[in-house]
């Protein structure tokens, strides 16, 4: 039977929203309250480095009134590594993070960043906390984050839902590929594994489908459908879409 998936909901562009003007409003705590009526296991946000959206006001807010779960993605840096070992979220997804960037491109050089990652990852699994790694669907850095012993990885989606929506169907299929396959090598290495990076209703539900895949994590979209349909009903419809996804798979028709 597969393992039931988790929604997280990544608050990110709530507070994009609420800085492009200042003040207090939209909130983000009221946005991940919502999302988590609506049927959001857990909530997402990161704190970057220069503070462009989530701020550690949010971060100590969230912890402090949230009654879920909280995955901080944060860089590994010494001093998001400080935060996380004082406020203590559940979890941590250590991604990639530059200045000029829009948002988070790519996903970690695991294998290249080996010894820089490994402390931050020990240190971080000591104080409990439950560590992934935001990575491309590639074997070598899949293996390399079990070697790590990092307790989850969240495979970066970006390019399969670009390539769907460009058109682009071979490469879309390629990367849907290398994403079934990668879930599937990481399930046997015995990391938990995660998706996330441009998922809509539509590649929700399909990715939904591998049973190796426990938890979905999607930000910018929801927010984006906020816009025209409310938040809490941008959730229950991407609940919905997981489901679906899921049910497939029970039953046997997953691709």
């Amino acid at each position: 039977m597969s393992a039931p998936i988790r929604l997280g909901i990544n608050i990110d562009h709530v507070a994009t929203l609420r800085n492009a003007r200042g003040g207090a409003h939209p909130d983000p705590l009221k946005a991940a309250k919502l999302a988590v009526e609506a049927g959001a296991n857990n909530i997402t946000a990161h704190l970057r480095e220069d503070r462009r959206h989530i701020r550690d006001d949010d971060i100590a807010r969230l912890i402090a009134e949230l009654e879920c779960p909280l995955n901080l993605e944060m860089a590994a840096t010494t001093e998001m590594q400080a935060i996380a070992l004082k406020t203590k979220p559940h979890a941590a997804c250590l991604v990639p993070e530059k200045r000029e960037e829009r948002t988070t491109e790519g996903g970690l050089d695991v294998v290249a960043q080996h010894n820089m990652l490994a402390p931050v990852v020990a240190e971080l699994v000591d104080a409990g906390i439950r560590v992934s790694l935001f990575i491309a669907a590639e074997r070598r850095q899949i293996e390399a984050a079990s070697r790590l012993r990092s307790p989850a990885i969240e495979i970066h989606v970006g390019a399969w839902c670009d390539a769907l929506t460009e058109g682009r169907m071979d490469d879309a299929e390629a990367e849907w590929r290398c994403i079934r396959d990668g879930a599937r090598l990481a399930q046997e290495l015995g990391l938990e594994v995660h998706a996330g990076h441009g998922l809509n209703y539509e590649t929700a539900e399909r990715i939904a489908a591998l049973p190796e895949i426990v938890e979905l994590n999607i930000g910018h979209f929801i927010v984006g459908e906020a816009v025209f349909d409310g938040l809490g009903e941008s959730v229950r419809r991407m609940r919905e879409a997981m489901d679906k996804g899921r049910a497939a798979s029970v039953s046997g028709r997953a691709p």
